[in-house]
């Protein structure tokens, strides 16, 4: 008995400075921010305007790794396999809540991670080269209805927020386009520019400077009503798709069973950041409104949609071939 006690003791012992270190030093080395998509897409722009000051404020880098794939799926996979230990964390986007209904996944958003904060959301833009002859959304869908699925547009991944809500708008409309998948932004865009695909949906952060530009134009947005973000544009709502929206949104996610001290200080430590005037300046002429919301209504917002678009996608039978 004695012995046992002993025991017990030394190994309480030897873990009390481990359970300090976590909780009370965190982080005493770099951090991990997992980006599930490959540089130059949104979420990637995004994490890097955040890096530099949120390295400032822990005291310790940030480090961003990439691992785009499978609509954000293996990235955030990576993340939700990662120890509880708060040194990686994930930025996730739009496709994270599509993602649970589309594909068959080895852990729940909900179970899976602890919600920091909502980071931004903002305006999806349907976009079109220069060079095409649409001046407007309509034009697109009197296309689309004379030669159904002659016309492709673009995204970034399979069941992510920009091809569910174009498949919603052609249900509403009417009309049938051709998807072409894209792992990521970054590469989509390319292939816009190039005017290699004909449409692409996407987040105004990667398309903003294009559009400014004129080398890709904007045929419609996906806010309610128009958004400063892309001035004179109307909304697809207000060209005769009554109630739709579709806004995009990046998250601040931790994993699961994180110590709420870490939880907390990481919350503190990104509001901060996004409390910058620079950080959000950035930001915001990104085509992007900061949030900078607390974890529960992070959490709320996250369950609000993937109840929203799962049964969008259930009704439309959008599966990973889709």
């Amino acid at each position: 008995m004695r012995r046992r006690h002993l025991l017990s003791s030394t190994l309480a012992g030897l873990a009390a400075p481990a359970v300090l270190r976590a909780q009370g030093v965190w982080p005493d080395r770099p951090v991990r921010l997992i980006v599930p998509f490959p540089p130059g897409g949104s979420t990637d722009t995004i994490a890097r305007i955040l890096q530099p000051k949120l390295s400032e404020t822990l005291g310790k880098p940030v480090v961003i790794e990439n691992r785009g794939g499978a609509s954000g799926s293996v990235g955030a996979i990576e993340a939700a396999r990662a120890a509880a230990d708060g040194y990686t964390w994930l930025l996730a986007y739009d496709n994270e809540a599509t993602n649970q209904t589309v594909m068959r996944l080895p852990y729940k958003l909900a179970e899976g991670f602890a919600p920091v904060s909502l980071v931004a959301t903002g305006p999806l833009a349907l976009v079109t080269h220069q060079t095409t002859p649409w001046r407007s959304f309509q034009d697109v869908v009197a296309a689309a209805k004379a030669a159904p699925d002659t016309i492709s547009f673009a995204s970034s991944g399979v069941g992510g927020l920009a091809h569910v809500s174009t498949t919603l708008l052609q249900q509403q409309g009417g009309f049938r386009l051709t998807h072409v998948p894209y792992r990521g932004g970054g590469p989509a865009l390319q292939d816009a520019l190039s005017a290699q695909v004909p449409l692409f949906m996407s987040n105004v952060v990667i398309i903003s400077q294009h559009i400014r530009a004129g080398t890709l134009r904007p045929l419609g947005v996906t806010t309610a009503g128009e958004t400063r973000h892309v001035p004179g544009v109307r909304s697809f709502a207000q060209q005769g798709f009554a109630g739709f929206e579709a806004p995009t949104w990046w998250a601040f996610l931790g994993r699961a069973g994180t110590p709420p001290a870490i939880l907390k200080r990481m919350e503190d430590a990104l509001h901060s950041t996004l409390a910058n005037t620079e950080v959000r300046a950035r930001i915001e002429e990104q085509g992007a409104d900061v949030v900078a919301g607390g974890p529960e209504q992070c959490r709320s917002f996250l369950v609000n949609e993937v109840e929203k678009w799962g049964r969008v996608i259930r009704e439309n039978n959008i599966t990973l071939d889709s």
